[in-house]
């Protein structure tokens, strides 16, 4: 037995601070947390009982060193009680999963976690579940993106099979625009992990509003928590620009969606973990985008604990220690953010946000002076602040959000070619 009565939960990566911290602390108020990272903490220490560095293979493309992750688990869980274990970082799904798989705890299965973040894998395992998504086909030249997308017709979209935050996601409306998406996401493949590069995931292209959906699966029975109303931007790319998280949104209880997400996590092999699903309301009825093996990012989860009350680290440090999790809304609210982001690739001189208005919860840069922001193709996410605003509905949320907005200020040295 392990010396130490005291149990711990692992939390590997930490990932950025202003867009993770409220996980973080919120964790630790509901169990000691150690952390699995890839650098000595700063200022996650105030919410950490301790810390293991474990150095990525590659820190340009965010490789972790998985045996070695898995081998610190293993040692410290000879000094420790290990209760749990869990990641909201997408690039380490899979190496947590197999932390998890090395200690005998929940979460999840490798198999599940791989099937999730290699979207091929996912894609070929809803078509055998006859699950509704977009036809698609995985090509490793030009030509076979052309023949593909004049099979589907236009518009397509084209996307690596294992980036995350929209990172080469293309929109092509013809046989030209096809020519600079292939390009663009090919090489965003080289981009992450090389056990998902090369070749691309030609779609057709779904039509309606996408919604976002954060989930909580415990021995197979999947429950959403978070649903938000996404809104993206700067077509034929895919960035997010904003979500709305509304505790009485009809959606939460629609059967019709509620079975094709159960469906999908099953024919994926989810039984325990948390998810992000990413959904298209079609006329045909809703159809899965993707489904990613953590918390969703954008400060999501965050809408929702301030929208429903529910904590999603709570829910998280829950269905990593095998509990049930507390999923009843305790708020009923509407809540939403709006990023701002640059008019044109430049070095940041100033950066303001709004400091009042109607509905304003709160309102941070993102980033400081002498900062670059490029804009897709040439970057990705490139924001320098948000606001977060509520509203009474969906409308009246929106329409702070719209008013937020105007006062975001951003002083710009522009780059050219």
């Amino acid at each position: 037995m392990p010396p130490s009565n005291e149990a711990l939960v692992l939390v590997v990566g930490s990932g950025g601070q202003a867009y993770r911290e409220y996980l973080l602390a919120s964790a630790r108020d509901h169990h000691d947390v150690w952390l699995l990272d890839s650098t000595e903490p700063t200022w996650q220490r105030p919410f950490v009982r301790g810390a293991t560095v474990v150095e990525l293979i590659d820190r340009a493309r965010l490789i972790p060193d998985r045996e070695a992750l898995v081998k610190a688990a293993l040692t410290l869980a000879e000094e420790h009680t290990i209760a749990g274990v869990w990641t909201y970082d997408e690039t380490l799904v899979v190496a947590t999963a197999h932390i998890a798989e090395a200690l005998g705890l929940p979460g999840l299965s490798v198999a599940g976690a791989e099937n999730c973040r290699n979207k091929e894998h996912t894609r070929r395992l809803l078509t055998d579940a006859g699950l509704p998504q977009p036809r698609y086909r995985h090509v490793t030249s030009l030509d076979a993106a052309r023949a593909a997308a004049v099979e589907f017709g236009f518009p397509v979209v084209l996307k690596p099979r294992g980036m995350g935050a929209s990172i080469g996601v293309v929109r092509a409306d013809d046989e030209t625009a096809l020519d600079h998406a292939y390009e663009v996401a090919e090489r965003g493949s080289h981009g992450g992990n090389p056990a998902y590069e090369g070749g691309v995931l030609v779609e057709e292209m779904l039509v309606g509003p996408e919604i976002s959906v954060d989930g909580a699966v415990v021995a197979g029975a999947y429950k959403p928590f978070v649903l938000a109303r996404k809104q993206t931007g700067m077509q034929p790319y895919f960035e997010e620009t904003g979500h709305v998280v509304d505790a009485a949104d009809p959606l939460l209880s629609d059967g019709g969606l509620l079975d094709v997400l159960t469906r999908a996590h099953r024919a994926l092999g989810v039984q325990d973990g948390i998810t992000h699903t990413e959904v298209k309301l079609t006329s045909a009825g809703p159809a899965i985008v993707e489904v990613n093996g953590r918390l969703g990012g954008g400060l999501i989860p965050y809408l929702g604990k301030l929208a429903t009350g529910i904590d999603p680290a709570l829910v998280a440090v829950q269905v990593a220690t095998g509990r049930e999790p507390s999923l009843t809304a305790t708020v009923q609210d509407c809540v939403g953010i709006r990023f701002g982001y640059p008019p044109e690739d430049g070095r940041v001189r100033e950066v303001g946000v709004p400091r009042s208005g109607p509905g304003l919860v709160e309102a941070a840069a993102l980033t400081t002076a002498g900062a670059v922001l490029l804009l897709p193709p040439r970057g990705i996410v490139a924001r320098f602040g948000y606001a977060i605003c509520r509203g009474d509905g969906p409308d009246a949320c929106e329409a702070a959000l719209d008013t937020a907005e105007k006062a975001f200020a951003l002083t710009l040295d522009p780059i050219g070619e």
